[in-house]
């Protein structure tokens, strides 16, 4: 079922932020938490240091209504950094690629698409784009290949 959520960033200290509005929302993480160094090693990029290990990949909470908030701490390490603005992404989950695509396309005009539609390695058909408007997108599409 497709759905919309929130993606917020953080300068390493989202499991604090989720731990609180864990507590305020009284509902429990889907999925676990997926740290940095859950991930294979990339192609091409650093290893992770020790301490970036340990940061938040991915966190998951339910909050009203169905709505998810999802978050992530930004990695200065790999070059990128948090400012008022780039911490908030709108998370689309579209049922189909084909549905991904055009959303992603639609999006991307007059804007910058800052990762290409992937197949990425947790299963989903995944890409980031900040429109015209300067607003962030990720699409997260679970039907993969």
């Amino acid at each position: 079922m497709a759905r919309v959520s929130t993606y917020l960033n953080f300068k390493g200290n989202t499991e604090e932020a989720f731990q609180f509005y864990r507590s305020v929302f009284q509902t429990e993480f889907v999925g676990g938490i997926m740290r940095m160094g859950d991930a294979p090693p990339a192609p091409g990029m650093p290893e992770f240091s020790e301490a970036d290990k340990k940061l938040i990949m991915h966190i998951e909470l339910p909050i009203l209504g169905g709505h998810m908030l999802m978050g992530t701490d930004t990695l200065e390490s790999m070059g990128h950094s948090l400012t008022v603005g780039n911490n908030v992404t709108i998370n689309l989950e579209p049922d189909t690629r084909a549905e991904s695509d055009r959303l992603f396309q639609a999006l991307a005009v007059g804007g910058e698409i800052t990762m290409p539609l992937h197949d990425a390695f947790w299963g989903s058909y995944f890409g980031m784009v900040v429109d015209k408007f300067g607003m962030r997108w990720m699409m997260n599409c679970a039907a993969g290949k």
